[in-house]
């Protein structure tokens, strides 16, 4: 089996993964059809005149205006209560003391100073509250869809018919019309500190300051607009539909009478998309045409001294425009699409065609309007209700055949993994010409698929494109392999995973059909994982491999030995498996409490140092932080140093002693800026600004380096050379001259190691005169092993500058924690001679499970309101401008960091997975010297001392490279099936609960959250093959040169 064997069939398997997923998602996450039409004062909503007071006025368009400026103020994460007037307590209760409470005193005094000029909002938000998707809603009164919740950094632009752009097309004039502020602020200080630190009262004071000053210049044809575009938890999140992310605060103002009554004593609730209707209207705009909310009536009322039935005329003529736009709207898009439903849109267009007929009936009868009035505003008030809730449930609409292929191809893509992990170490089995087949037939079904579309003129869908091209190369795979193959084995092999192994996996299934156990998750997988280690250890026990791994020596050429390991007591086992549940408890002090549990607190240890008050508590904690950052460095150069390979000269080596304490130093120094920047002089202040953005730059630059370094030179071996006599032993190989085929340097590779380790020894009679040259290379058997950990190391620091300081604590558990879980997988691994070499199911599910457990343990949760946000401006503190992918990569960089980094050898879950199967190997050298020092030993050694060898240990694998490629497949397969499984769990679950009251706070995160760890986890999976395969090219390539400068 060829290396690129190897990456293109795991690569093929993730093609069909990738395919499911993406299927799936197209129908069970719908986008909206975004229509390209535009309203324009040219065109009437509808047929009929307009209202009364428009015809005839200079740019009048369908409503006359009624303010000529808007000052619109966009604070981000408003929340209602942070706007709220302060009442006083009543007696003997006492009074309520929240940092963000009053704060806006401005909005309170002018409420009771000025009744009839101003009203407080409780703006109802749309999930998901993203801040890019609020201000789709702001701009252009559509819903955007849950999928949408995507496009946070990658909305630049709105297609839709906006404000915006109404308003920019009705400019005529050098003077202004419309003045926009967005504040970030509040929205900051809730990512960084939360609600209730001093740093949120302070800021919403600035915010206070901001809107004395505009209603202090205001004139009188100018609106003021206070807005916020969505919520926030306690814990200063938002992007979910919890109460308090989707209640925000509307405020509005006008030095001119507005309302002709007082405001009530508990603000009104109204859709956030009915500001845009409103707006609209007040400025003499045309409605934007994919607009759904209802215009807010009681704007259009008239000041105090408005007459009722003049103010009932003009909120229904007001909601008439508006339902004609609606009802236009809605004509335009089921034309288009067949989303809406069509009985609900036949009973809307009757509803609609009745209030219509009755106010047309109003304008041309005014005597009987006071009658009639309340029920047209009822009338038009329903529909546009309706529709508004016909929408919303029309674009959560499934498509059950989507849904149901993507399943199916996501079931097969784990079939393929099942079966494909067993026929993988099979000797024989053509796995090139197979890959072959399905590639062409894939092709193949594409390339017919897009012809018969053109041909009847469809539209190419690029979705179906990919499933029609997975379907056909999976089907001829499966039947090439099963008649030539699968057919011959029993049938009991072909499902291989352990009884015990299975009962857990069915259990960590099981969880995703429940949403109350999805919530609970966090809790639920310390306890699976510290089940599943305590079944490890009774299973070794009960197998009798209480012991290290075994200790076998590769006999000489023409002779045999064979080395029997001292077995040892349980005690060995009992440890490891101690310190893992040990080491996992005090991870689970990290916790997260999802919004679902208030009685639960969230670990106060989540939250960055900056957001502590009080310095000596945040000085220790800052020392606690970075004392763990030195144990993680010190802990990755001990172990390079314990098996030689830090001695090494060459440049990955070289980065390791020098570049990784720069990289240490550079994070430490980063966190000192970020925890302390509110205490920052002013004269330090521009410095101190400028260090942050630096320092993280520079950090993620050293670890590029490093990674291009270990690239170039990944062979990672000390090597002396000097005269020596002629060797005592000869490499015999069945070809004259220097090897000339692959096969001939997997012959000598072997031998030449076992010289280079006896000349090490002193084991070749050594003399002054001249001979050939001799050479010694230190601990090439961890070359492999030490390549993964550096490279581990280095991906290690920039993952933890996304995270908060406290952290890096969580980062050293689960650094302990995989060294232990390691040593206890490779305790009953067997370390063969010839192969084949496999990493038994226990291993793998393990480590997945503990992936998960990690992403958990480090502040995550599977919702939208718990992500980092914060991440995204790490190294960028004044933001990224137009840039949208850097944010992105840089959030999902934080959050996925369990998936693509796990634990910290720095041991990553999918760039790490080898390791499974290089520590057994690795471990062999323990034994080893344990030999050397037993006392019983001594004698033995002192009479046989050439028989004695050290330990090959990875170097084992190149005995039988077929075998070892085959075993790095396999292990590849295996880590995809398990994760395949959870992410066909979820598909399922998700199906099956679609009408479940949860589904779009439970299922749906937890689908997103496992298909993007999915991919993330398949990418690094074939990076981390990718690198051991770099590894042992470059180790042939290193051999190839030795053999070639000892011939001459």
């Amino acid at each position: 089996m060829q290396k690129a064997s190897v990456l293109l069939f795991l690569a093929w398997v993730c093609f069909l993964f990738y395919t499911g997923i993406t299927l799936f998602t197209s129908g069970f996450l719908l986008t909206r059809l975004e229509l390209t039409n535009h309203s324009s004062c040219q065109e009437p909503p509808g047929p009929g005149s307009l209202p009364p007071g428009s015809q005839g006025k200079p740019g009048a368009c369908w409503m006359s205006s009624r303010f000529s400026r808007v000052v619109l103020v966009l604070i981000d994460a408003l929340r209602f209560d942070f706007a709220q007037p302060q009442h006083s307590h009543a007696p003997g209760e006492p009074p309520v003391s929240l940092p963000f409470l009053g704060k806006l005193s401005s909005l309170k005094r002018i409420l009771e100073i000025q009744p009839h000029h101003a009203r407080l909002y409780r703006s109802q938000v749309d999930p998901p509250t993203t801040t890019m998707q609020r201000l789709k809603a702001l701009t252009t009164g559509s819903l955007p869809t849950f999928i949408d919740a995507g496009s946070n950094f990658a909305s630049h632009a709105i297609v839709e018919d906006n404000l915006i752009k109404q308003l920019t097309s009705a400019v005529d004039s050098g003077e202004w019309d419309v003045l926009i502020a967005h504040f970030l602020g509040v929205d900051h200080c809730g990512h960084k500190h939360g609600p209730h630190h001093p740093e949120m009262a302070k800021k919403l004071s600035q915010m206070d300051q901001v809107i004395q000053g505009l209603v202090e210049h205001l004139e009188n044809d100018t609106l003021l607009v206070v807005a916020g575009d969505h919520g926030m938890t306690m814990n200063g999140d938002h992007g979910g539909d919890s109460e308090l992310e989707v209640s925000a605060a509307l405020f509005l103002y006008s030095p001119t009478a507005l309302f002709p009554s007082t405001p009530p004593e508990e603000p009104e609730v109204i859709p956030q998309v009915s500001l845009v209707p409103t707006l609209a209207l007040l400025l003499g705009l045309p409605i934007p045409f994919g607009n759904i909310g209802e215009v807010m009536a009681e704007v259009f009322s008239g000041g105090e001294d408005s007459q009722p039935l003049s103010s009932a005329l003009a909120q229904a003529s007001a909601l008439h425009l508006n339902a004609q736009q609606v009802s236009r709207f809605l004509h335009t898009y089921s034309a288009a699409t067949e989303n809406l439903q069509a009985k609900k849109l036949h009973q809307l267009q009757k509803l609609f065609s009745k209030a219509s007929a009755d106010y047309q009936w109003l304008l041309q009868r005014p005597k009987g309007a006071e009658a009639t009035l309340p029920t047209v505003i009822a009338e038009l008030q329903q529909f546009l209700r309706g529709a508004r809730a016909m929408c919303i449930e029309s674009w959560a609409r499934f498509s059950l055949v989507r849904m149901a292929g993507g399943a199916a191809l996501l079931a097969a893509a784990c079939f393929i993994c099942l079966m494909a992990s067993q026929w993988a170490i099979s000797p024989g089995f053509p796995f090139c010409p197979l890959l072959l087949i399905p590639v062409a037939w894939g092709l193949a079904g594409a390339t017919v698929y897009a012809v018969l579309l053109g041909t009847i003129e469809l539209k190419l869908d690029l979705v179906l494109l990919g499933a029609v091209a997975a379907v056909s190369s999976f089907l001829p795979f499966l039947w090439k392999a099963w008649a030539g193959w699968g057919s011959k084995r029993p049938l009991a092999t072909l499902f291989p995973i352990p009884g015990p192994v299975l009962l857990f996996l069915l259990i960590r299934l099981a969880v995703f059909f429940s949403d109350s156990f999805v919530v609970a998750e966090a809790r639920a997988t310390p306890f699976l994982l510290g089940s599943f280690i305590l079944l490890l250890i009774v299973q070794l026990h009960w197998e009798g491999q209480l012991l290290p791994p075994k200790l076998l020596t590769m006999p000489r050429l023409g002779t045999s030995a064979t080395t029997n390991s001292p077995r040892h007591n349980g005690a060995y086992a009992l440890r490891l498996g101690v310190g893992l549940l040990l080491c996992t408890r005090l991870a689970g002090l990290f916790h997260r409490c999802p919004e679902e549990t208030p009685v639960c607190h969230s670990s106060p240890w989540l939250s960055p140092l900056a957001s502590m008050v009080g310095g000596r508590a945040k000085n220790l904690w800052y020392g606690a932080c970075v004392a763990a950052l030195v144990a993680l460095l010190a802990a990755v150069r001990l172990w390079l140093r314990r098996y030689g390979n830090l001695k090494s000269p060459e440049p990955p080596m070289l980065f390791v002693r020098w570049g990784l304490p720069l990289m240490a130093l550079g994070t430490a120094a980063y966190w000192a800026l970020a925890s302390g920047a509110d205490e920052v002089t002013p004269r330090l202040r521009a410095l101190v600004s400028g260090a942050s953005v630096v320092l993280p730059r520079a950090v993620v630059g050293l670890a590029a380096s490093g990674l291009a370094l270990l690239l170039w030179k990944p062979v990672t071996v000390l090597v002396k050379a000097g005269a020596g006599a002629p060797s005592t032993r000869t490499v015999l190989t069945p070809f004259s001259g220097p090897p000339t085929s692959q096969a001939d340097l997997d012959y000598v590779v072997p031998q030449i190691y076992r010289h280079m380790q006896e000349e090490f020894r002193g084991r070749l009679e050594r003399t002054k005169s001249q001979g050939p040259l001799t050479v010694a290379a230190y601990q090439l058997g961890s070359v492999y092993s030490a390549a993964v950990v550096t490279a581990l190391t280095l991906l290690a620091f920039p993952l933890l500058l996304l995270h908060a300081e406290r952290i890096s604590l969580v980062f050293l558990l689960l650094f302990v924690q995989s060294f232990l879980l390691l040593h206890l997988l490779a305790a009953g691994i067997p370390v063969t001679t010839s192969g084949p070499f496999t990493v038994p199911w226990q291993a793998v599910s393990a480590w997945a499970l503990m992936a998960t457990q990690t992403f958990y343990s480090t502040g995550h949760q599977p919702v939208f309101p718990a992500i980092h946000w914060h991440a995204a401006f790490v190294g960028f503190p004044e933001g990224h401008g137009s840039c949208t992918w850097l944010p992105a990569l840089l959030v999902g960089a934080n959050t996925f960091a369990s998936h693509f980094l796990f634990a910290a050898i720095p041991s990553p879950e999918a760039v790490g997975c080898p390791l499974l199967l290089l520590w057994p190997f690795l471990c062999e050298s323990q034994g080893f010297r344990k030999r050397q020092q037993s006392p019983g030993n001594e004698a033995e050694a002192r009479v046989r001392p050439e028989e004695e060898e050290e330990p090959l240990m990875e170097m084992r694998l190149r005995d039988a490279p077929h075998h070892f490629y085959a075993a790095l497949l396999q292990l590849g397969l295996k880590y995809l099936f398990i994760l395949g499984v959870q992410i066909l769990a979820c598909t399922l679950a998700a199906s099956i609960l679609r009408r479940h009251l949860m589904v779009w706070k439970v299922f749906a995160p937890k689908f997103i959250f496992e298909a993007v760890g999915f991919i993330v986890s398949s990418v690094g999976l074939l990076l981390g093959i990718a690198l051991v395969m770099r590894v042992d090219g470059a180790v042939s390539s290193w051999f190839r040169q030795l053999f070639l400068a000892q011939q001459r």
